[in-house]
């Protein structure tokens, strides 16, 4: 909450110092120096740090709702989070497939790598040795000589 304040607080301060063009409506409003702003912005800074001195059930009150709007936000989040994934999931699901059908295509499968659950039965099931008595008979050559 603290820091939403203060990024709230410097990013309105960066906006009143930039420069603007000069205008009629412009010349129109109080002249206020730098000088004057920083001084006021002070002592708004200094009031509100007493503030929760003089009322504290307001204090008390507004941290609550900070921490419900923050809460808010964070489920707010992890709703666009899904939302998010879940449209890019359809996505691949829809390039994936030519139909453009809602059917989830199944995974391939190579049969070189065991399927989530599997676990050792692949193992148990495949071929140890699968070189023939040829294959074993043939000189291993390495690669040739570098140019």
């Amino acid at each position: 909450m603290r820091f939403l304040l203060r990024i709230t607080f410097w990013l309105g301060l960066v906006l009143v110092l930039l420069p603007r063009d000069k205008t009629p409506e412009s010349e129109k409003l109080p002249q206020i120096g730098a000088a004057d702003a920083v001084q006021a912005a002070t002592a708004a800074v200094s009031d509100m740090t007493q503030f929760c001195k003089r009322q504290p059930a307001a204090c008390e009150v507004g941290g609550q709702a900070a921490t419900i709007i923050g809460q808010r936000a964070q489920d707010g989040a992890k709703k666009l989070y899904q939302i998010i994934n879940d449209k890019k999931e359809q996505i691949t699901n829809d390039k994936n497939d030519g139909n453009k059908n809602d059917t989830k295509k199944a995974p391939d499968h190579t049969g070189s790598i065991a399927m989530a659950g599997e676990g050792d039965a692949a193992a148990n099931e495949a071929p140890r040795d699968t070189l023939t008595q040829d294959d074993l008979a043939l000189e291993w050559r390495g690669p040739g000589p570098a140019n």
